[in-house]
This record gives structure tokens, sequence and C-alpha cells, in this order.
């Protein structure tokens, strides 16, 4: 299985979006700041995934919510949920 994931800085209100195997171990990565790309935005909240059984799914999916559309489209997915906070 692969995971497309979505985590949101509690710093700076930005968005990371990434994919991986191991969803866990992953988002322990970048907690622990071990990914050089969020370590600065720490802390760091899981707001969304997604899970594909074929890597070159996940990847096309990755590439997709990195764009313009997918960024708007992950803000409606989880509107409510950034509206209660």
């Amino acid at each position: 299985m692969f995971y497309v994931y979505v985590l949101k800085s509690l710093k700076d209100s930005k968005f990371y979006v990434g994919y991986t195997a191991n969803l866990q171990s992953r988002i322990a990565a970048h907690e622990e700041g071990k990914v050089l790309s969020t370590r600065a935005r720490l802390p760091l909240e899981l707001v969304y995934y997604e899970v594909s059984r074929i890597e070159s799914d996940a990847l096309r999916r990755e590439k997709y919510l990195k764009s313009t559309y997918g960024k708007r489209y992950i803000r409606n997915r989880i509107r409510d949920d950034l509206l209660e906070k």
C-alpha cells in the first residue's frame, strides 16, 4: 500500500504533501525533525491521507494535490476541520 498524505504546519498554517509506503514511520520522521523540508515548520498535524495499491497511482495523486487544483481540493475536502480550529 502507498499513502499520499497532507500535513498542516501549526506554525505557519501551510500544507505539505508527500507520499510513502509506511505512513506511521514517515509521520514520525516528520515529527522528529528528520525531514529537511518540514523541519523548520514544526509542529505538524496530519489532516488528510489517501491509500493506493499501486505506487504510480500514489505518485500521480501526490503531483495533483501539489497543483493549484489539488490545493483547492484539499481545502474543500477538509473545510469543516479547518473551520473548527
